[in-house]
């Protein structure tokens, strides 16, 4: 067989995606598992959003899109950024990309260079590492821990940060810990970047509007605009809209980033379907009052697995201000042994061993970075909330 390339040699399959299949094939066994993996909204697309998609299918809006997006989504973009940043992009400094990740790609692909560093803040999401490996770029993680709210200081970025720094990387509501960062907080790492005109900087907002108990989203250009001019700023409609499967990302930049990632992305996908754009469109102009009401339940969600998890033995959990996860220290369940006999010495074994015994689906800390944590995703209902964390409390009581 001829050899395969070697960019993908250091390059592993996401552990979320791992645990879900391996959820699934126990579950197909005929068990009864809860899956905390995914990190997916468990509520329907808007109403409105799947109507736009169906009167732009039946009017012909079938045909290839436009390579950076088309006029309306991008305009509804343009639209979202003012209206919920108060950031001015021009059409030229938007682009419309397959899903939020392939905005990432693109930019990591269009400027990095062999030997390149990406800073990246850990407990980071999978991908970011691996794209930057992808690019031929070094990923350089920060440790941000759980005593200062698992968020980065800015001593550790300006330590982190060297003349072959090319990305600085952002993530807050975090994907897993839910940390995010208050206007004083983004504005210390704002001062550092400025000290560092060389490096990029891209914040990926992803869990924008999954804030809780009166915390106010902010995004780093909209705190030092002074940094607009080299920063990427990401989101989509996936999280905030509950379209992740129609695959509509968008982001907005300096235009020669924009020109290069836009020329990246011509040779992977093209354009984005043009159906779901113009569902993306429709949900960014339409009633906002939905993304709310789903915050105020996501609140109560977390609530409840912060403080039943908080009731099992070994199992400290930290209470984020942000997304849909929660990232418990299980510490005090290491160097057990479980009823079924697994011998508990890391946070990975933790998370087999739950699986297996108890049929509860999570994703070991050490896949982001961190150990000995377990990422949990409250996005699902709250009876399979309350019977999950039921058994991981039966669980860790059942640790000897």
């Amino acid at each position: 067989m001829p050899a395969l390339a070697q960019r993908l040699a250091n390059v592993k399959v996401s552990a979320s995606v791992a645990m879900g299949a391996k959820a699934r094939e126990l579950a197909a066994q005929g068990h009864k598992v809860i899956s905390l993996t995914t990190g997916e909204p468990d509520f329907d697309t808007p109403a409105h959003a799947i109507e736009a998609a169906h009167q732009a299918a039946l009017k012909g809006d079938t045909k290839y899109p436009p390579q950076g997006g088309t006029a309306a989504m991008k305009a509804a973009v343009q639209r979202k950024f003012k209206r919920d940043n108060g950031l001015d992009y021009a059409m030229d400094e938007i682009l419309i990309t397959n899903g939020g990740k392939q905005a990432i790609f693109n930019a990591l692909m269009a400027t990095v260079d062999p030997g390149d560093e990406v800073v990246i803040p850990a407990p980071y999401w999978i991908s970011y590492g691996d794209m930057a490996k992808v690019a031929g770029g070094v990923p350089v993680t920060i440790s941000c821990p759980q005593n200062n709210g698992f968020k980065l200081r800015p001593e550790d970025l300006e330590a982190a940060i060297t003349p072959k720094t090319k990305w600085v990387m952002l993530n807050f509501p975090n994907n897993p810990t839910g940390a995010a960062c208050s206007r004083a907080e983004m504005k210390a790492l704002a001062d550092v970047l400025m000290r560092h005109p060389h490096v990029w900087v891209m914040t990926d907002d992803m869990y924008e509007h999954l804030v809780y108990d009166g915390f106010e989203f902010c995004t780093i250009a909209e705190v030092e605009p002074r940094l607009k001019s080299r920063t990427l700023t990401v989101n989509g409609a996936s999280k905030t809209y509950a379209m992740t499967g129609w695959r509509i990302g968008f982001c907005g930049g300096p235009k020669e980033l924009i020109a290069a990632m836009f020329n990246m992305q011509g040779q992977a996908t093209s354009g984005v379907s043009s159906i779901g754009q113009a569902a993306a469109a429709a949900a960014l102009d339409g009633p906002q009052d939905l993304v709310r009401e789903r915050a105020a339940e996501y609140r109560e969600r977390r609530n409840l697995v912060v403080d039943m998890l908080n009731e099992a033995p070994g199992i400290a959990c930290h209470r984020p201000e942000g997304a849909f996860y929660v990232f418990p220290n299980i510490a005090g369940c290491l160097g057990k042994t479980s009823k079924g006999g697994a011998k508990i010495e890391t946070d990975t074994d933790f998370a087999m061993a739950l699986l297996s015994e108890a049929h509860v689906a999570v994703v070991q800390g050490a896949a982001y970075g961190m150990s000995p944590y377990i990422r949990i995703s409250y996005a699902t209902d709250m009876a399979s909330l309350r019977e999950a964390c039921g058994r991981i409390q039966e669980f860790c009581r059942g640790l000897s």
